[in-house]
């Protein structure tokens, strides 16, 4: 895999995001409860899932999410994006992902350092395309500078893009942020991120905001 430099976040980036990571797991900490009662009500299946994806300087790391697809879809499908009316998602999963719930689990990445709350896409090491090809992120001229800062919980590629954009796309969106990533933008997408949670938009945006 071929290096690019280390970006330089803006100094109070990861301030704002040990604070209101911390912020939101104690509010949130009923909310974990009744997810899990529900995700176990409707299939009886684990409450979480983890993926292992890759990180800042191409470092990997387990994220941890609720579960919203069944539990032998990675098996059945490999593991690829959700696409529109994704026939693998649960029902209580499709209530999830509209609400952005299922990647609350990812606070606690955040309060490690593995993620920020605003950066590129957090991929998977083992993801593949809708035909089931393997997808060889490594190969892309656009990885390694995507890689130089640390990836997102949400980013202009989640908020703007739908979910069928094409790679080339969500990388131009990523490697965008990169090169212009500063506190006031992060503040933009998060205020954002959590206007389109609040709407429950979050399976149908996509230049919608």
């Amino acid at each position: 895999m071929k290096s690019h430099p280390r970006r330089a976040e803006p100094r109070l980036k990861r301030p704002l995001d040990v604070a209101l990571a911390l912020t939101m797991l104690i509010p949130f900490a009923p909310a974990w409860g009744i997810v899990a009662i529900a995700i176990k009500h409707d299939d009886g299946g684990p409450v979480f899932y983890h993926q292992e994806r890759w990180g800042r300087d191409g470092r990997t790391f387990s994220a941890m999410k609720f579960r919203t697809m069944a539990t032998d879809s990675d098996q059945r499908f490999g593991i690829r994006q959700a696409t529109e009316d994704d026939e693998r998602i649960t029902r209580v999963g499709r209530f999830l992902r509209a609400s952005g719930l299922d990647e609350i689990p990812q606070l606690i990445n955040i309060c490690r350092g593995e993620m920020s709350f605003v950066g590129p896409r957090a991929l998977s090491t083992s993801e593949r395309d809708t035909d089931g090809n393997a997808l060889n992120y490594k190969n892309s001229p656009r990885f390694a500078e995507r890689m130089a800062v640390r990836p997102g919980l949400t980013s202009i590629a989640t908020i703007y893009l739908p979910k069928d954009a094409t790679v080339r796309r969500k990388f131009a969106a990523d490697v965008l942020y990169a090169r212009r990533q500063s506190f006031l933008l992060d503040v933009r997408l998060i205020l954002l991120s959590f206007w389109i949670s609040f709407h429950g938009k979050w399976e149908s945006r996509g230049g919608k905001v």
